[in-house]
């Protein structure tokens, strides 16, 4: 099940790179992402701290890796893992 909720998870997470939003929306939704992360793979008396923590990690990585410096332009990683900057 757990495996099962992550796996969702990050699939919602990488659609939602794939299209423009703002930062408020970047940190909702890594914070969204980051508390089911946590509360999976978390054990089960210690889910909600695990969501807790989870979504602190996951609205920081949304609000700082989500952003480019430039309207319309938008973060992709090339298929060497590189990452760069183009329109979205």
């Amino acid at each position: 099940m757990k495996a099962i909720v992550l796996a969702l998870s990050l699939s919602a997470l990488a659609l939602s790179a794939c299209v423009e939003t703002t930062p408020t929306q970047n940190t909702i939704l890594g914070g969204v992402a980051g508390a089911a992360a946590g509360a999976a793979l978390s054990s089960g008396d210690d889910m909600g701290k695990g969501a807790l923590i989870g979504a602190a990690v996951g609205a920081a990585a949304g609000t700082y890796l989500g952003q480019t410096s430039t309207a319309g332009q938008c973060y992709y990683r090339n298929s060497a893992g590189q990452r760069y900057v183009a329109a979205c």
